[in-house]
């Protein structure tokens, strides 16, 4: 009796969880953010706490490990990290042309200051 009923709520729980869970997928050649793990008091990026970013990238996937492990084109200051990672550390990068910003160059003076310009 007890095991029925816990088998039960098992299969509920279950399939609420397959409901909200999805598949995800990559392949080589895709361009991904690399989500970073909150480890607390941990100063990263020159932020901390709320104010560090979750994820970092985006990297290209150079080679698919397996069904759910990636390896990563990671820039030269992550070159001392592995470069293999789970898919649930990784978030499609769907490009945007809005994303990027125009540089324009700062005038200064000859006292160094400058003027700013509302965009």
């Amino acid at each position: 009796m007890i095991r029925e009923k816990l088998k039960t709520a098992q299969d509920r729980q279950k399939s609420y969880a397959d409901n909200i869970s999805k598949d995800l997928e990559f392949s080589v050649g895709d361009w991904v953010f690399l989500k970073l793990s909150s480890w607390k008091g941990v100063m990263r990026f020159g932020k901390r706490g709320k104010l560090s970013p979750r994820y970092i990238g985006p990297y290209e996937i150079t080679e698919r490990i397996g069904p759910i492990a990636y390896r990563l084109a990671l820039s030269t200051e992550l070159s001392r990290i592995h470069d293999v990672f789970h898919v649930s550390m990784l978030r499609k990068y769907m490009p945007d042309p809005s994303h990027v910003l125009e540089h324009q160059p700062v005038e200064l003076r000859e006292d160094l200051t400058y003027e700013e310009q509302p965009v």
